[in-house]
């Protein structure tokens, strides 16, 4: 006999437990096992007001933004949604079957507001990061760093010239992210100190011609093979022994901010959790001069990382490595037996230039392999030339292949945060609002890993 649901005569009393209907190896039991977010409220109270209207709870806010970042949601009203209608989000939520979910609103009052004021993600980050150290998840002996781009929420076919910054703050309607600018415009360049230069705040000696109007801090970059596009960077600092992220920095898409932001981590993970590596890893952008010289003479770290060499010829002539530097004299020697000598003082670039006599290489056989368009060769060795040695001697180690391999780890990560986390477009402007994305992006994937890897398997 045929069955039919009789759904005519509703039920009067429900016995419905959501914690029966979440399954024992539902990603989110993981998460939920290794958050802990006990601390935040009282983060929060100095930014709330003691009087009228209970808010809604921080706490759920938070929750409800690491689903969002965990599985991918980029809409804060799509993520509202889900959580009214899923299960699983609702348990970990801790709402119950008949709580109602936060107006998709709310986020961005609190995001542009007292979450932003009180730093509260980058504490949320820093609370993750705590319990991978205690669960044994950070060995603190190699640490990677890379950076990828992620596009900015600006409209590529727009841009303003970067010396018209101020007046894109002109009336009452400007946005937030130009506001944002503007002040680390002033920060840079006080009143007073060269107010007639209009100049964007910048990390290198070029900074932009444009910017655009609705996030002028972005930076218009380019990835190979693609057109331009605005662009922030996200930098990440991981350890080696399980890819967990230590530490995450914000830049604008730009080589020497991205490389400067190492300097700001590294100090960063030292000063907040006592974290030295013995090993750095990075690739060849990270390997100039000055920042071989910062890790290796001031950190003490051994480098892991290829020297950026601008010595080597390719016309078939003499390259430096072929010259033998004396470090007792003070000289190089050429391949003809003839000596270099100083100049003694540095350059702007921060090298010393060796040069032979003009009568030595006038009258050398080698001249065509050496100097053939020059009366005499000359050679820059860099100040932290002794740096630029020892990265060179780790790179020719087994120990530097196996880091090299390790670092696919932070790679990984990124291939991870654009494709399953959907991070591949910002939608927070300003410098503020990508650090917000990229704290709570790193937070979902350390809390993922931990999730995957310590939570036993169901009986």
């Amino acid at each position: 006999m045929m069955g039919s649901q009789d759904g005519e005569q509703e039920r009067l009393f429900y016995s419905f437990s959501l914690e029966d209907h979440v399954p024992k190896d539902h990603l989110l039991r993981g998460i939920d096992r290794f958050l802990d977010l006990s601390e935040l409220r009282g983060q929060l109270a100095p930014f709330y007001s003691h009087t009228g209207r209970p808010s809604i709870d921080p706490v759920l806010m938070i929750r409800m933004l690491i689903i969002g970042y965990s599985f991918g949601i980029r809409s804060e009203r799509r993520l509202c949604e889900e959580v009214h209608l899923n299960l699983a989000y609702r348990w970990f939520c801790r709402l119950g079957l008949s709580e109602s979910v936060p107006d998709h609103s709310t986020f961005s009052k609190n995001r542009h507001g007292r979450f932003r004021r009180s730093d509260v993600f980058r504490r949320v980050f820093e609370v993750v990061l705590q319990r991978c150290m205690r669960e044994g998840l950070v060995g603190g002996e190699g640490f990677a760093i890379d950076a990828s781009v992620i596009k900015a929420d600006a409209n590529r076919e727009r841009f303003v010239p970067a010396s018209e910054a101020k007046k894109l703050a002109e009336g009452a309607d400007a946005s937030r992210a130009v506001r944002e600018y503007l002040d680390a415009l002033e920060a840079t360049n006080p009143a007073g100190a060269n107010s007639d230069s209009d100049e964007p705040p910048s990390g290198d000696s070029t900074p932009p011609k444009n910017i655009s109007p609705t996030d002028p801090a972005a930076r218009w970059t380019a990835v190979r093979g693609g057109p331009a596009f605005y662009a922030y960077s996200t930098n990440y600092l991981i350890d080696l022994d399980a890819g967990i992220i230590v530490d995450v920095e914000a830049t604008p898409a730009h080589r020497t901010e991205e490389v400067d932001a190492t300097r700001t981590m590294l100090e960063r993970v030292e000063r907040k959790f006592d974290l030295i590596p013995k090993r750095l890893v990075a690739d060849t952008a990270y390997g100039a001069a000055p920042m071989l010289n910062w890790i290796v003479n001031e950190k003490k770290i051994e480098p892991h990382i290829p020297v950026w060499e601008k010595s080597l010829r390719e016309d078939g002539t003499f390259s430096r490595p072929d010259f033998r530097f004396d470090a007792q004299a003070n000289t190089y020697e050429c391949p003809g037996g003839k000596k270099l000598t100083s100049t003694v003082r540095p350059t702007n670039a921060g090298t010393v230039l060796f040069r032979a006599s003009q009568h030595d290489c006038g009258s050398c056989a080698l001249k065509q392999q050496c100097c053939p368009n020059t009366s005499h060769r000359k050679i820059a060795r860099s100040i932290y030339e002794d740096a630029r040695d020892l990265a060179r001697t780790v790179c020719a180690t087994p120990a530097y292949e196996q880091s090299h391999k390790q670092r696919k780890k932070v790679e990984m990560l990124f291939a991870h945060l654009k494709r399953i986390l959907k991070l591949d477009r910002l939608r927070l402007r300003g410098i503020s609002g990508a650090s917000d994305e990229f704290l709570m992006a790193a937070a979902a994937q350390n809390l993922r890993r931990m999730a995957r890897r310590l939570t036993p398997a169901p009986v």
